[in-house]
């Protein structure tokens, strides 16, 4: 297994884990945290992996980070409409 991989998987383990704990701004600041280290974790990903894993990784963090993601769609759909 690459290494890219290995961080990744380290990455779900640790939102998993940041998930279990309370909080009292509803995880909104772990989640831009683990937006900000994820993003560039997909590329590296994709860098050495090729495309198709690439694209696996965005959707399981998607799945994981599914709350800010619901509310960035609502917003692009409320400029779109402007």
């Amino acid at each position: 297994m690459s290494v890219s991989l290995i961080l990744a998987c380290a990455w779900a383990l640790l939102a998993n884990v940041l998930a279990m704990l309370p909080s009292r701004d509803n995880h909104w600041t772990r989640a831009y945290v683990l937006i900000a280290l994820g993003i560039p974790l997909v590329g590296f990903v994709t860098y050495q992996n090729g495309p198709w894993v690439g694209l696996f990784v965005l959707f399981a963090g998607m799945s994981v980070l599914r709350w800010p993601v619901r509310y960035m769609f609502r917003w692009m759909r409320q400029t779109a409409a402007r």
